[in-house]
Parts: C-alpha cells; structure tokens; sequence
C-alpha cells in the first residue's frame, strides 16, 4: 500500500473544500473559539498555507487554546449516496466533492453502520477499489440488526455527516471530548506529550446523570487524536481503513465490559504472579542474585518472584546464560522452586545477528526458517540494539510463533523458569530505521506524521518500509509487543502447561488478554509516584488488569521516604515489582532504616493478607470483564466529584486506597463518596482488624465529602465500603506458604445489616481452571434473620480441603450481641465494642464445609 494512498483517508472528515485565493469569506471564518476544529495537522502551519487548503486562520495567544487554522463553515468534503437500509444496519456510498490538499485522494468510499447490539454500534469506511489493510484482531461478528438499541443513527447526506445519539433523551454522543493521543510507539523514559509504549485507541466518555459511553478506533497506524475546544475529537490516522465501535454502556462499567467483548477479557494471572516481585538491572551474578533472596528472608520481607534484568545473559543475547558469573544459574533458579519461590527473566525481541554462522542458534535458525523482519531488498532488517546488530522477529507470521516456541523450549530445558518479561518490544532499535538506513519512498516520508518524538516515523525504531508477513511495518508497528505477547503466551503454555505469566513494556488493544503490564522507566521522583494511579487506572479500563509502576522508581536515586510511600502504594497495584536501574542506589526493602522497614513490611504483610480478595477480583475480570483496580467515578458514576479523582484507587467496589504522594505530609486529604466507610487500620495474624469508622456513622452521606486523613509514615490509608465482604488469609513469606494458612472474613454491614462477597478459588496455577469447573466459588452473604440475629452463609466446590476459617470481623453492630453461635455452637470468647460496633468472633471451621455464624 503507497503512503500518499494510506493518508488520503484521514481527509474524509477532517479536511475542507479549497477555497478561492486569500481563504474562505469572512462570515465563514466567524466561528466562535469553541467551535473551531483544527484545518492545521503541521504544529507551525502559517496563514498562507492554512488560507490555500480553504481554512481560516486567526491567531491566539501563546499557550494550549483554540487551533488557529480552522475549518470555515458549511465546509463540504464527501457527499453519501444510494443511502440503503441492511439486514445489519446501514450502507452508503460516499463521493468526494472536491480534492484536498493532500496526495492520493480517494474519491469513492463505502460506509457500514452496523447495529450489532443493543448497546453496540459498529461504523465503518473502505475503500471499495481496494482493499486496504485492516487490523488481524478477531473481533466478533454480528449477523443481523439488532432489535431494539440505546442508540440512534443520523445519517446527514450532503455534506455527509453522522451523528449518534441516545434514543432516551436525544443526547448526541459524537464527537465526545477526551485526551489527546499521540499513537506511534517509541523506547522512551515516560515524559509529558510524547509517544511512548503503547496504543489503546479507546476513550470512556461520562455524561450527564452518571450515563457512559465509549468509543473505539480499531486502526493499527500511526495516529494524532486531539481535542477541540467545541469540545470535540479529531483522530488523524496516516493508514488502514476507519473502524469504529460506539459503546452505549449506559454506565461507565458496561462500557468496559463491551469494549472486553471486542477485544477480549483478560487472561487469568497465577496466584503467585499476585505476590511481590523484586528485580534490579546490576544483579550480576548468581551469586549476589541469591544474596539478594537471602536477605529478603532474613529480613522478614514476603517474596514470591526474583527476577534478573540480562545482567544473566551471554554478550546480551537471548535464550543464553553467562557460563561465568552465571555458572550455577540453572541450580539457582531450581534452589529458588525448592523455596516456593518463582523466577523470571527478560527477553529482548532483537535477536543478535552478529556471530559466525553456527555459533547462535536463535540466528542461524530463525535465518534459516525466514522469521524475521525484512528489508526493501528481501533480506533480514538489521538494527542495533543491547546485543549490538540485531535482527527482528516477524510475530506475525505462524512460523516465527514455532521458532519463538522451540527457543523458549530449548532454554527451558536449560533453565526452568517460570514467566517471561519482554522489552524492547516497541520495537526499539538504537539506531535510525537500520544499520543500512530506510529507503526514500512514501511510507518512509508520509504526506502527514503525527506529532511523534523525533517528527520521523523510523524515529527510534525500525524502517516503516520493512516487511512483514501480514503487511509493512508501516502498518503494523503498533502491534509488534501485542504480537510478541501472543507468541510468548502460547509458547510458555506448550512448554510449562500452566497458566503462562508474560509481562510486556509494549501494548495494545486486547493486551491484556495474553500479559500484563509494567508502565516503563519511570523516574524515582513523587510526580511519577502520583502519575502512576492513572497509569494504573487507564490499563484496567483498557483491560489489562494485570499492571504497575517500578516501585521507588528505576531511573535516578529514590530517597528513603518515596521508597516508603511507593511500597506502600504499590502493595495496591494489581502487579507489584521492585525495579532498579544499574548504578543507582540500592532500594529493596532491606536496605533501608529500621523504621522504613517495618513500613514497607506491615505494607507488604497487607496486600499478602488481601490476596483472596485480589485474586477473586482477576477472576471477576477474566470472566466477566470487569476492572480489578478502578477509578471511583466507575463506582459512583451519579457522583461528578468522583470523574476527576486520579490521586485514588479502588480494588473492585470494596476497598478505597488513599495514600500520600508528596514528600513531608502526614496527613491526607481524600474524597469519600456517599455511605460509610471503615478505617482498615491494622493487619494482625490471622485476620486483619478493622478499627474505626471515617467518621461517626452517616457523616459520609449524600453528598460525598473530602476528609483529611493521618497518614504518618508507617500508614497508609484504606477503608472498606459498607456493604462489602472480603475474605482474607494470615500473611506468609510467599503464596506458597499463605495459601495454606488460616482465613478470616471482614464483613462491612449496611445500616439494615446487609453485606456480601465472594471467594474464587483454584489450585493457583493450572490452565482454565474456570473453563474447566475445576474451582471453589463461595458466596458469603450477611442478612437479618428472624430471631433478631445475623447470619453468614456460603457455597463451595474444591481445593480448600485443610485450610480453617479461624476469624470472623463484623463492622457495624449496632448493638452488643448477648449470643454468638457458630453452626449451632456457642462461642464465648467473641469480643464487641461499642464505640466502634465491631464484633469479632474468633471460631475454627472447616472452609471446604458450608458454616452459619449467628448473634444476637
């Protein structure tokens, strides 16, 4: 596909009709600040040149404001023609009126406009001469129209416009404000306005009275989505057709589950994949690598993952290991199974080319079974990367999937690890397009390039003109971590048989259906402590449950107070890992003062005790497509005060994390939605204790209010929503050793004495267990009962044979029980106070066997 034909498409909504010498007529150009779109693509666009496309152009002041060159009004591009009702919805032709500025025009287009679902509106524009790429994401197909929609369409013929609304209420929901995006992916440290790691071309947009809905770009180019001041979206892509899905929700968590429905519900993570993760590029040996481990345990610290960064590899190559500093590895990485603990290492997708033949095999064979990427003249693409030359991969194609496979299992054999933490995988390359440079065509030097870092596409990656087995790399760059994830999921599979753990720098839609996610070389300084929370938040919502930030930071010297306050922010990330650059200062937990220890431990001893409740919310997203970590507004989307909250976190609907991001404070101001809340203030053996409430029982009603919270150095504050059950386990050293331990339940009462909750349960580590019906699912319900009394209920399956529940906690007892009985039988040693209405009712049940516990 030519590069002048790949651009010409972003013309059809977004490009006007030339107009005469000197720009379109003054009444046209009288549009008000706010509901101007941008006519300028280039950032430095003059008047002469915006005035000869046929825009106007008024200048503003210095700084983010209304564009300046921008489209008059009654501009005219394409007209719809032969405007026909389907069995699916809708079709049209589209003709253009008039050329634009741009090469390559493409002058007739075909428009669908799917009403796949009730809630589901799919839009899309081709080329009806010819085929053009389009993205190899399976996504569901739809045969027929749906019956009745949330949703209306208006198709506007001449100038073609269309506009989606909702049927109740006439809302007009397109275009809706959001972001701006800057989609090309790029090896960089994370940085404001720059591309970086991945590509989720998807917005969550909320409206009025709580109501949501999304949309979805399924285009793999490179792209610029901006907002408009109106407020509006531009999206700009440079190829591929448009591909739109329109999410009706109506609320904001039915709009993630139907965007899941598209792309896919996140994969099921291991139990242990849970549990602290701790690496550092400068682990140079077995031998510190194993220090490391010995100190964790005689400082008391929980952990279940040692990683290596390629510190362990051979000359930076794949699948080798250093047969000096890393003589013993394989034997490490066994001692460390005996411990119950697991490993994992990083690969770099750039397979190093330089070596005599027949000295590396990943070379010589991929060489001889064709898996990589190629250049203009058919032969492999070579770039620069850790290893010096590097060859890249073609994830794409089927055979680089068996290659991959074979050298997964070769070094397997070799060392028997567990999970997999691939890089580089934008893909990076340390020189310019190649070794040899890129040829001069068009897709090299595009009519159009969004605003990305380095203004070339070829810009810290490779040739946009290279080959792959589905199409050029100018397509395709967006999917080359997503591919790679693919092809790392599957091989592990074969070769373990069991749940594959893959953590990827490099994502997009439908990542997390395959891996999770680190969010990169984030810098040891409190902004990126802060801007972590919506890092976090954006992936759960793009579905990709499984992610986090370097805890203390990787780039640069973190200080002993942001350690403190990462650790324990990030005990409430779905994946919890301590990353450290080479060269900086040491920062595993152990290597700090007494007092941040015991801060980071009760920290980690906390998220260990929440494990069941974290590991059942991965099960709700896995098969129900929702959010483990989520934005408040996803739970109380009526709530505006809640839309604009990126300094907190949720897990599920349950729990509310508050910590503190900024350096000196011992206090801290959060918002709480209206109900009640309760302070989740200890951890102790086997259960955690719940103490008092935010604030004296109804303060938090409607409407929600700020409260400043303590928040001294060794706290951090989460509170638990009324309502909610959540099912605990005594902390250990590992999963391993806590899965084995004693639970206990926190049950949140409403003020009529309701709360539920639920436990998922497996062996932690087998395939579709799910799927299978090879699993444990208890309910627990607390409910008024007819003797004055409450009671808990619950159901259950398999794998709990031997672990007890050994510690019930009731929050909101309004009352002194004179009685507590467990199934029937009286305990005597329960305890109740009264200033802050927790019961707690020590017992020893069976947790494979249903039980009652009832006071009164």
């Amino acid at each position: 596909m030519a590069g002048p034909r790949a651009v010409a498409l972003l013309a059809l909504l977004a490009l006007p009709v030339p107009a005469a010498a000197g720009g379109p007529a003054a009444a046209a150009c009288d549009v008000p600040p706010d509901g101007r779109f941008d006519c300028g693509p280039e950032r430095l666009l003059a008047r002469e040149g915006c005035e000869a496309r046929g825009c106007c152009y008024a200048p503003a002041g210095p700084g983010p404001g209304p564009p300046w060159c921008f489209f008059p009004r009654g501009y005219r591009s394409y007209r719809a023609e032969n405007l026909t009702v389907t069995a699916g919805g809708y079709t049209a032709r589209l003709r253009r009126v008039v050329a634009s500025f741009l090469p390559g025009d493409v002058g007739s287009l075909r428009l669908d406009v799917g009403l796949e679902t009730p809630t589901r509106l799919r839009i899309t524009l081709r080329d009806p001469a010819r085929p053009r790429y389009e993205v190899p994401l399976a996504t569901p197909r739809v045969g027929g129209r749906a019956a009745t929609t949330l949703y209306g369409v208006q198709v506007n013929q001449d100038p073609f416009g269309l506009v989606v609304y909702r049927q109740r209420g006439g809302q007009v929901l397109l275009p809706f404000p959001s972001r701006r995006d800057l989609v090309w992916k790029r090896d960089l440290a994370p940085a404001p306005a720059v591309n970086l790691y991945g590509s989720h071309p998807f917005y969550l947009g909320m409206e009025d009275g709580g109501l949501a809905h999304g949309v979805f770009l399924l285009n793999s180019n490179a792209m610029d989505v901006l907002l408009q001041p109106s407020p509006a979206l531009t999206w700009r892509t440079t190829g591929g057709i448009l591909d739109f899905y329109v999410f009706l929700g109506p609320d904001p968590k039915s709009v993630v589950r139907q965007y899941l429905d598209v792309v896919g519900f996140p994969f099921m993570p291991p139990y242990w994949g849970l549990g602290f993760h701790l690496c550092r590029w400068g682990y140079s040996s077995t031998d510190i690598t194993r220090q490391v481990v010995d100190n964790m345990t005689a400082a008391r610290f929980p952990l279940d993952v040692q990683w290596n960064d390629m510190d362990y590899m051979d000359a930076k190559r794949d699948f080798t290991f250093n047969k000096k500093s890393f003589k013993d590895y394989p034997e490490m990485v066994r001692d460390f199974h005996r411990r119950g603990l697991r490993y994992i290492m990083i690969v770099d997708p750039g397979i190093s080319s330089s070596g005599p033949p027949g000295t590396y095999k990943p070379y010589d064979e991929g060489l001889k079974r064709g898996v990589f990427i190629q250049n203009a003249t058919g032969q492999p693409l070579i770039g620069k990367v850790w290893p010096g030359p590097t060859a890249f991969p073609d994830f794409t194609n089927p055979e680089t999937h068996e290659w991959w496979h074979d050298m997964v299992k070769d070094f397997h054999n070799q060392v028997p690890f567990d999970g997999m933490w691939i890089d580089m995988n934008e893909p990076s390359n340390f020189v310019e397009g190649s070794q040899d440079g890129c040829p001069n065509n068009s897709l090299e030097q595009p009519p159009y390039v969004p605003g990305v870092f380095g203004g070339r596409l070829q810009a810290g990656t490779i040739c946009a003109s290279s080959q792959q087995y589905l199409s050029s790399h100018y397509n395709l760059h967006s999917l080359y971590g997503l591919t790679e994830a693919i092809a790392s999921h599957d091989a592990l599979l074969r070769v373990r048989g069991k749940r594959p753990f893959v953590i990827s720098r490099s994502t997009f839609a439908g990542h997390g259906h395959y891996a999770g996610h680190w969010t990169g070389d984030v810098s040891s300084n409190w902004e990126q402590l802060y801007y972590s929370i919506p890092e976090v938040l954006l992936f759960n919502l793009f579905g990709v449950p499984l992610v986090g930030a370097d805890i203390c930071g990787f780039v640069g010297n973190t200080s002993e107070e942001l350690c403190v306050r990462w650790t324990q922010l990030g005990a409430f990330y779905p994946f919890m890992r301590n990353h450290n650059d080479h060269g900086t200062r040491p920062q595993e937990p152990y290597t700090f003062s007494p007092a941040a220890q015991a801060a980071m431990r009760n920290a980690l001893r906390l998220r260990y005790s929440l494990l069941p409740f974290l590991y059942t919310l991965f099960h709700r997203a896995h098969s129900a497509g929702e959010t483990v970590a989520r934005p408040l507004f996803l739970e109380f989307p009526k709530d505006p005060n809640t839309w604009a909250v990126d300094r907190q976190l949720m897990w599920g609907g349950a729990l509310l994390i508050t910590p503190v991001l900024e350096p000196g404070k011992t206090k801290v101001s959060g918002y709480f939605p209206a109900g009640t809340w309760y302070s989740l203030a200890g951890v102790c053996a086997p259960c955690c204790t719940a103490g008092s409430q935010v604030a004296a029982r109804g303060a938090c009603a409607s409407p929600g209010q700020w409260i400043l919270l303590p928040a001294p150095l060794d706290t951090i504050n989460v509170h638990v929503r009324v309502g909610h059950i959540l099912p605990l386990q005594e902390p250990a050293f590992s999963t391993t050793e806590s899965r084995k331990k004693g639970m206990a339940l926190v049950v949140a009462l409403t003020l009529d004495g309701f709360a539920r909750g639920d436990l998922f349960w497996d062996d932690g580590e087998s395939w579709q267990t799910f799927e299978r019906g090879d699993y444990t699912e208890i309910l627990f319900l607390a409910t008024h009962v007819s003797d004055g009394g409450w009671r808990g209920a619950s159901r259950h399956g398999a794998h709990l044979d031997g672990v007890l529940l050994e510690a019930v906690t009731v929050l909101g007892v309004t009352s002194p029980p004179r009685q507590v009985l467990a199934n029937g039988v009286l305990v005597s040693d329960f305890s109740y106070r009264s200033d802050t209405q927790v019961l707690k009712v020590p017992v020893s049940l069976p947790m494979w066997e249903q039980f009652v516990i009832t006071w009164f």
